[in-house]
């Protein structure tokens, strides 16, 4: 691409703070829209977001700070949305500028609730953007080790690959590698799924179960992955890749996991809503896991394991009961 092309970045939390930091390695200029007004003022007096990896120290002169979406959005050509699947209709209500003719990226790890989609799905269908416009960034990649400045790898998909490979020159450094892909929906759901099983991790622990068993947990659930991406959105892909077996295991098992944390306090007999309560972030996993629930029924997929999640967290069925079940569908 000739033109140099003008990037934003919807979101004040841990991962979108995490990709202004990326961003901000490679270019002069990035806007960035946060609706906390305090958090905004916070930034460009003491360059460093208060509630979000507070660590990272950021140069205001790069930075075009909004709580006004429409004006980042009209400033921009490349837009980056990195807010909870749960909040995005609600932080997207006041747009009133067209997204039909930017390029928008997903860094967002969820089903839009409302209407039951990826969000690449939900922006091609209600934005009216081609496909070919949408992309995702998804992981291996922790916010925490971004701000750490630890090595960390990323997957930039989109159909179109010369959109893809400028993401993925703009977010590249010496501590991020990217790599491309033209697989938008299925590392989407990858991104999505990889969250419902960290929960399901997190309760066996939370249960006591020992390294062995978690194991076998990773293992199955890599494979029913496999079976749920590929009734969803068939092509030819490698599951064992970093965009869909790497981002499995570090959300599994990584302490930084919020999802895996969320699973461990239901397992130690915390309710859904105490364990939301006590967490400062969204477990995005939660949200998901009755959506592929219901995506699993309507194509009559076999998904145990997100079958037991479901029971667990929205029938009100013992995590202990139906973990032990759930051993015996294993293998």
């Amino acid at each position: 691409m000739a033109k140099k092309l003008t990037y934003g970045v919807v979101g004040g939390g841990s991962w979108g703070t995490a990709i202004v930091k990326m961003l901000s390695e490679n270019l002069s200029e990035i806007h960035w829209y946060m609706r906390n007004e305090s958090a905004i003022e916070h930034l460009l007096e003491e360059n460093h977001n208060p509630n979000y990896l507070s660590a990272v120290a950021f140069n205001p002169e790069q930075l075009r700070l909004t709580s006004n979406i429409n004006e980042l959005v009209k400033a921009c050509d490349i837009v980056i949305l990195a807010i909870p699947s749960a909040f995005f209709n609600n932080e997207l209500q006041s747009l009133t500028i067209s997204l039909a003719d930017k390029i928008v990226f997903s860094a967002i790890k969820g089903i839009v609730p409302e209407s039951h989609l990826i969000v690449s799905e939900h922006l091609h269908e209600k934005y009216q953007i081609p496909f070919d416009q949408i992309g995702v960034i998804t992981g291996p990649c922790h916010a925490e080790e971004v701000a750490l400045e630890r090595l960390s790898y990323l997957t930039i998909a989109c159909t179109d690959q010369s959109v893809a490979q400028e993401v993925a020159s703009s977010l590249s450094s010496t501590y991020i590698f990217t790599k491309v892909s033209d697989d938008i929906i299925g590392t989407e759901y990858a991104a999505m799924l990889k969250n419902i099983y960290a929960i399901i991790v997190g309760i066996a622990h939370g249960l006591g179960y020992g390294d062995n068993f978690q194991s076998v947990l990773m293992s199955n659930a890599i494979r029913e992955m496999k079976r749920f991406i590929k009734k969803v959105h068939r092509m030819k892909r490698n599951i064992n890749r970093s965009a869909y077996l790497g981002d499995l295991l570090v959300t599994g098992y990584s302490v930084f996991s919020r999802n895996r944390m969320f699973g461990n306090m239901i397992g130690k007999g915390y309710t859904v809503k105490s364990a939301m309560m006590e967490m400062t972030m969204v477990a995005e996993g939660y949200y998901a896991s009755k959506i592929a629930y219901e995506i699993g029924k309507e194509n009559d997929s076999n998904l145990p394991m997100i079958d037991a999640l479901y029971a667990i967290l929205y029938q009100g069925k013992s995590a202990k009961k139906v973990m032990e079940k759930l051993t015996m569908k294993l293998d």
